[in-house]
């Protein structure tokens, strides 16, 4: 049945292959148009990087998850931090405003940035901020940015927020298997970016949040229209597509990272479940300090702010920033 309905939307998407993509950049003109660059651009070696800053004291680096941007961090949660640490948030490359960090954006293409590619090209950009001795904080996917960024440069202290950083078992959804192929992204991305209804976007976020709620106003501002640019569905499905390799090669040299890392993670987490990722990572890490939460999901800087503000002034502490 899924066979037969993938080529349907095949067939739908190539007869209609000219309509699909000027709805598509409609689409797309009017989102770039209600969500526009709520921060600065930084260029490093020709590949543009948009980045929120705001506060003052220590460097704190903020990096999305999957399908994210800047704005999941600026909707509330900088507010509650920019009173004590000067804080850098970043689009990973090919989400919101950044551009992809390497050369791998064509229509056809199966291959993403690594973990370790977008924290290079996010740490030079955080370079040109005059960032120093900082704290790298990452959620979800930018949890995998995260733990590359310790292990390759020298931050002062990490902090894994809902991070997905261990190799699981089993594979991905469908969804992501096909739009990160190279047919999935040549077509399904197009008929995504033309189509996906608002009902869906929402349902989508619900699911993400729970078993907590949404806050209100948080749809309309995170600006959802950016996630469903076809840039940003080939980028965000590829780089998710290629993560469990990526975690393979870095999880046995997580015992390297000796800075002070802070793991928070919601004991309801289904999106990425602790027992996967934040216990064994915490296992594996020679300085680590971890905290689980009663029901609390993925999103944890929305629904438990106060949690993840006490880990970062833990991470900042230890590594005697404060």
């Amino acid at each position: 049945m899924i066979a037969k309905a993938l080529m349907g939307v095949m067939a739908f998407g190539l007869a209609g292959c000219s309509f699909v993509g000027n709805r598509a950049d409609r689409r797309e003109a009017q989102s770039l148009q209600t969500w526009p660059p709520v921060g600065q651009f930084v260029e490093v070696e020709g590949k543009q990087v948009h980045a929120f800053v705001a506060g003052s004291g220590p460097d704190l680096v903020l990096i999305h998850g999957a399908s994210g941007n800047i704005r999941d961090f600026t909707f509330q949660f900088v507010d509650r931090v920019k009173d004590r640490y000067r804080v850098i948030i970043f689009d990973r490359p090919g989400l919101g405003y950044s551009d992809r960090a390497t050369d791998q954006d064509g229509a056809f293409a199966n291959t993403a940035e690594t973990p370790a590619q977008q924290a290079a090209l996010l740490h030079a950009a955080a370079q040109k901020l005059g960032v120093e001795d900082e704290i790298v904080l990452g959620h979800s996917f930018g949890g995998a940015v995260a733990m590359a960024w310790g292990l390759n440069y020298d931050p002062a202290a990490l902090v894994v927020v809902s991070g997905a950083t261990i190799p699981w078992e089993g594979g991905l959804g469908f969804q992501y298997r096909f739009l990160g192929s190279s047919i999935g992204g040549a077509l399904a991305a197009p008929l995504a970016s033309a189509y996906v209804k608002q009902s869906l976007i929402e349902r989508t976020i619900e699911d993400i949040f729970a078993p907590n709620p949404v806050p209100e106003g948080y749809v309309d501002y995170i600006g959802p229209g950016l996630s469903l640019t076809r840039t940003a569905i080939r980028a965000n499905a590829r780089q998710v597509n290629t993560l469990h390799a990526q975690l393979l090669d870095m999880a046995p040299r997580y015992e390297t990272i000796t800075i002070p890392v802070e793991i928070l993670h919601g004991r309801a987490d289904d999106t990425v479940p602790p027992h996967v990722h934040a216990e064994p990572l915490h296992n594996l890490l020679p300085n680590s300090n971890l905290v689980l939460v009663d029901n609390l999901g993925h999103m944890p800087h929305h629904a438990a702010p106060d949690y993840v503000e006490a880990a970062i002034d833990r991470a900042a502490a230890r590594a005697e920033l404060r």
